[in-house]
């Protein structure tokens, strides 16, 4: 098994921090907030999770994937998921999707699960690039869809670890 390097781990990571901040002045409460994702709860230790294999690596995060291939997200088929520990407790899930129907569907999924988007014009969007977010007191979720690349990445992410992400990013650039 070929594991990325760690310079693309932390490129991931980085951009997983960051666009928390770039939506936060837009974020919606979030109606239904999950405490975790897919049924498993924020914290959660994986050693004991047999459908997942170990597809990313480095010291402190480690990235896992279903062996059986990324699940539909509502009725929306996507490229990737990727569920990430840190020090090994389940903390982000990475989702990426190509096209705009695709994007609609997941819009729709996000929307009908987690509450409804503020949709005044000219507040969700910087050029070609799209974010939403969606808070809760457990859960934030984080989208991001470049309209000219119809590309999509979804990051769903516990509060209470995300500062333990920065930290383990910080470590390993320094």
């Amino acid at each position: 098994m070929r594991l990325p390097s760690a310079r693309l781990i932390i490129l991931g990571l980085t951009v997983g921090a960051v666009l928390p901040f770039a939506g936060s002045a837009h974020a919606v409460p979030m109606i239904n907030d999950p405490q975790g994702f897919g049924g498993i709860t924020w914290g959660t230790t994986f050693k004991t999770l047999d459908d997942y294999a170990l597809v990313e690596s480095t010291t402190r995060i480690k990235g896992y994937e279903l062996k059986s291939g990324p699940p539909p997200l509502g009725e929306a088929k996507i490229e990737m998921m990727r569920l990430l520990t840190i020090d090994g407790k389940f903390a982000r899930v990475i989702v990426r999707y190509q096209g705009d129907q695709t994007h609609k569907k997941v819009l729709a999924y996000l929307e009908t699960t987690y509450g409804p988007l503020d949709r005044t014009p000219g507040q969700l969007s910087v050029g070609t690039l799209t974010l939403h977010n969606w808070r809760g007191p457990e859960t934030e979720i984080n989208l991001s869809f470049d309209a000219k690349q119809e590309r999509g990445v979804i990051f769903f992410e516990s509060r209470m670890l995300l500062p333990t992400f920065q930290d383990a990013i910080s470590d390993t650039v320094n």
